[in-house]
This record gives C-alpha cells, structure tokens and sequence, in this order.
C-alpha cells in the first residue's frame, strides 16, 4: 500500500510545480521565463521586457502626441513594431502596427544580444553635442528582476566624429538597434513567427476644433457614434503648444462601435458632434499602456 501512496504524491507534487510555472488566469506571469541557465524575464502579456522608442527633436507638438515606440517586447513573446507607412496624403488616421510572435529561445537571443550592447548595466545617458534638434533613443529593458534605462540623443547620426563622445557605446547599441529591425535574420531558425496586424484593446484619441477644410482637399465629414460627445471627451490636456485638446481612451464595448469610423478616416477627416466639427489624433494603445 505505501508504494502506490508514494507514487501518488510524487505525481501531485509535480502537477503542482507544474502549474506554478504556468501564466495566471489574468495572463500575467506566474513567474520569470528562461528556467534555469536563461536570463530571467516577466512572462505576462502585458509585462513590458524591452522597448526601444526615438522622441524629442524639432518635430511638430501633434507628431509626438500619436508616436509609438519603434520596437516593444512582452513577456509572452509578442513583438510591436511599426509597419508600412503610406506615403499619399492625407493618410489613414490609424497607424501601421505590426505584431509579430517570437518564441523563448528567441526572446532569449534578444536578452543576450541586449547584454552584449550594454542594456543591462546601470542608467545612463549618451551624449552627442555636434548636432542639435534631433531625436533621443530611449532603451528600457526588465531583466533579471531590475529596469535599465539608456538614453542616446542623436543615436546612429555620424557615429565617432563627436568630440567626447562614447563611441564605443553609442556604436554597440546603434548596431543592436538595427539588429531589431530585422529579427528573422539572427533569431534562432523557427523562433518568429507570422507578422500580423497589430490588434489593440485601447486606443488614445487627442480631440481639437476643427481648424477648417481646405478647399483643395474637401472631407466628408464622420459623425462620432459614441456617448458623450466630443465636446466633453476625456478630460483637458493644458498643453501650451495644443490649446483646447482634450484626451480620453476609448475601449471594451465602445471601441468595436468606433472602430469601423477610424478604419475609414484619414488624417484631415472632420468629426461631428452635436453640430460641432472636431479633429482627432489617434494612437493605439500598447499591452501595458492604458491612459493618456
């Protein structure tokens, strides 16, 4: 009778070590990913591992408002990222975003890769003082139970003709930086999958007054479907350079209403609401983004 007991509690213990390992019902980790031997990582969807993003430089106010990091990693393996950009005008009020899955031993690869380019060492900002108005990358990488910040201004412009710069830093992550463009060329055979269209659950959106058509370019105006209107969406932003813009987040059952609205609008349609006329900018939300 004990060995039978024995066997029992071994296969228990197991299932339950098991389960341990798995992700929550609410898809945040139950854990660090890797197992042993790996670099440790947040496994939930919505647990941000790495995300590279450029901001800052001498760009219009609206442009920063609808801008989204180049690169984004998750701890379950999906992969954002920028996707084709239309060049006729005016173009889609939505943006081009990809998704793409990558599996363990591709996030893996990209964690080393991470490493090697100095991502896991402390905060720390590159400088570049020869050129002026130009944008900053900004690298945030989760790790091992710790977040590294690394600022270059002006990464990847004229590397090494800058007197007192690090070049040697800059050059590293100017290279891993591009390396990220372009998974599928060193990832691991098999590790990415199939880009997709990128599938938001939230999405940003900067009202305006409408400034007016102009008459070469006439718009046909969209009534906006949801309650409340425009007028008292989302709450003031008290921005100098964006006067009267207010900012809400539109999502759950509200936003498979609006969606078929955005995905025919472009970025000069007027919106109507109660007799009024009203500009939006729009930006998805990312995974772990849920506000303005």
């Amino acid at each position: 009778m004990r060995r039978p007991m024995l066997v029992a509690t071994l296969i228990a213990l197991a299932m339950f070590a098991g389960a341990c390992g798995r992700l929550n019902d609410d898809g945040s980790g139950g854990g660090n990913g890797a197992g042993s031997g790996g670099i440790q990582h947040p496994t939930g969807a919505g647990d941000l591992i790495l995300q590279v993003g450029v901001s800052g430089g001498f760009v219009a106010p609206s442009t920063t408002l609808t801008q989204f990091p180049g690169f984004s990693l998750y701890g379950d393996g999906t992969v954002i990222t920028q996707g084709a950009q239309t060049e006729i005008y005016p173009g889609p009020a939505l943006p081009a975003m990809i998704q793409t899955h990558v599996s363990e031993d591709g996030i893996q690869a990209i964690l080393q890769a991470a490493q090697s380019a100095g991502l896991f060492g402390p905060d720390t900002s590159y400088g570049y003082n020869c050129i002026a108005d130009v944008g900053t990358t900004t690298f945030i990488l989760n790790a091992e139970g710790s977040t590294h910040t690394i600022d270059a201004y002006a990464l990847g412009i004229d590397e090494g003709s800058c007197q007192g710069a690090d070049e040697t830093a800059r050059h590293a992550l100017a290279q891993f930086d591009a390396k990220l463009g372009d998974l599928r060329s060193w990832l691991p055979a098999g590790s990415v999958g199939e880009d997709a269209t990128y599938t938001f659950s939230q999405i940003r959106i900067y009202v305006q007054p409408y400034a007016g058509q102009d008459p070469n370019m006439q718009q046909e105006p969209i009534a906006w479907p949801l309650s409340p209107g425009l007028g008292s969406f989302g709450e003031p932003m008290n921005n100098q350079a964006l006067q009267d813009a207010r900012c809400g987040v539109v999502g759950g059952d509200d936003l498979p209403t609006l969606m078929p609205d955005l995905q025919r609008a472009n970025q000069l349609t007027p919106w109507s609401s109660d007799g009024v006329d009203y500009s939006l900018l729009l930006r998805p939300l990312l995974p772990d983004e849920h506000t303005c």
